[in-house]
């Protein structure tokens, strides 16, 4: 396995997008199945927002001052996931606004997605080079092992409320 940071996050937005497929293909008459998908997509988020907020963000900021902007919009980005993250992750799938909150859930996270791979990971590769990002994946992956894995863990409180108070 690879421990490129940016070959580490495309995996984890791979797998994040094949939920977001099967919640929007899921039958609406299928509650435990789209409360389901909706669970894992929320796990699937915390994990991934937690180690870039943690790892590679912060490894981004200090070594390429150029993308500091782009970051900063970064951490928006994931504040605003965040939260339609605890949102969701306290809702039944019989609330009247549970799908349309998993909908722009999915909007907002298809458009970071997007940036990332699309502008964001290639001046990111080659600003650093594969050494520095396979140091940074290999550090990802030891924060991934411990990463909160629902938004009420405090790990991931603390994270909400630094975005807030930044």
């Amino acid at each position: 396995m690879s421990t490129d940071a940016i070959v580490l996050l495309k995996e984890d937005h791979k797998e994040v997008r094949r939920l977001f497929r099967e919640f929007e293909g899921a039958d609406a008459g299928a509650a435990e199945v789209r409360a389901d998908l909706v669970r894992r997509i929320v796990e699937a988020l915390t994990v991934h927002t937690y180690i870039e907020n943690e790892v590679m963000y912060p490894a981004v900021r200090e070594r390429v001052p150029d993308l500091e902007q782009d970051i900063l919009e970064s951490y928006e980005e994931h504040h605003v996931a965040d939260l339609l993250c605890a949102e969701l992750d306290a809702m039944e799938p019989g609330d009247e606004r549970f799908d349309a909150k998993t909908t722009v859930l999915i909007e907002t996270v298809g458009h970071h997605i997007e940036e990332e791979e699309n502008d964001w990971f290639p001046k990111v590769r080659e600003a650093l080079g594969r050494k520095e990002l396979q140091e940074i994946g290999a550090r990802m992956l030891e924060v991934r092992a411990s990463a909160p894995r629902r938004p009420e863990h405090p790990g991931s409180l603390k994270k909400a409320a630094d975005a807030i108070l930044r």
